[in-house]
């Protein structure tokens, strides 16, 4: 049995445009795009970045890409492993996923 992999985005030039389209084709990836203006069809990651904007890029003014990478990866640590999230029942992703695993 094979695995159908699909990926939603939105329609932002990053997600339309030809090298987007072209690496999901080469990995078998089909493309969702979510109808325009209507941004809760993906509010998952609409939410993940709200709270990536407020919580990283509205505080900090990077120096360097290095500086943008390490404290994006401290915050992702903290987001996934320590953070209880609503709409996982106030269990951590990784908690969240560990209940799923076991189940």
């Amino acid at each position: 049995m094979s695995v159908h992999l699909k990926i939603r985005v939105d329609n932002g030039p990053e997600f339309t445009g030809k090298t987007f389209i072209n690496w999901a084709k080469s990995h078998d990836i089909a493309i969702d795009y979510i109808q325009p203006g209507n941004p809760y069809q993906n509010g998952y990651i609409e939410r993940f970045n709200r709270s990536y904007r407020t919580e990283v890029l509205d505080l900090y003014l990077f120096n360097n890409l290095e500086q943008v990478r390490r404290i994006t990866e401290e915050w992702l640590t903290i987001y996934n492993t320590e953070r209880p999230h609503e709409a996982l029942n106030n269990m951590t992703p990784i908690e969240y996923k560990t209940l799923k695993q076991a189940a």
